[in-house]
């Protein structure tokens, strides 16, 4: 019974940071950059995210008129549907307010996707750092792939490792963290300034 009252916690948690987010973008606020660096990654996704979006808006009109002599089915399917459109801008918005964070003064770099993930690493821990595009990533020991439209552009790879908690809370150890930034040179750059 714990377990099933953790997984709600999770789940509401995911859902009020969803919708936080979706504030944060209305008011063109950013989320915990302080005085670091932003590095955006959600701008290869936002043709893809505005397509769904549109999908399901045509999906919530289409069953409006289908289930118009259904009242109760009808109000149902209504809700849903209409969270469903607020949950997919709601997803695009916490990748737009929830950038990649580099915060020199505190000699981290926050690498982020959507509300769920967030892993701090410290730059004294980055070994090297470099741009290499992939599109297809197998899941190893050991290394974090933090996709955005299946692809990653920059590989870090770290000298002693980082412990990364997953959605429901399980940890891992990563040695090797790829990730995607709009400006994954300039990223590249402002690490090596960085290190120095």
């Amino acid at each position: 019974m714990r377990a099933v009252w953790r997984l709600m916690w999770l789940l509401v948690r995911h859902e009020v940071r969803l919708l936080a987010s979706l504030a944060l973008w209305v008011a063109r606020r950013a989320h915990a950059t302080g005085s670091g660096v932003a590095f955006g990654y959600a701008r290869g996704q936002g043709a893809m995210m505005a397509g769904f979006a549109f999908v399901c808006v045509v999906e919530t009109v289409a069953l409006s008129v289908l289930l118009r002599d259904w009242p109760t089915v009808h109000a149902a399917v209504l809700f849903l549907d209409v969270y469903t459109v607020v949950f997919v801008v709601a997803l695009h918005a916490s990748s737009v307010v929830r950038p990649h964070v580099l915060d020199v003064d505190r000699g981290t770099l926050r690498v982020r996707r959507y509300v769920h993930v967030d892993l701090c690493v410290p730059l004294e821990r980055i070994a090297s750092v470099r741009r290499e595009l992939r599109m297809t990533h197998e899941r190893a020991d050991g290394e974090l792939d933090v996709e955005v439209g299946s692809q990653t552009s920059l590989t870090l790879e770290l000298a002693e490792p980082v412990t990364h908690v997953g959605f429901f809370g399980r940890s891992r150890e990563v040695w090797v963290v790829r990730f995607h930034a709009d400006d994954p040179d300039g990223l590249v750059r402002a690490l090596g300034r960085a290190r120095v």
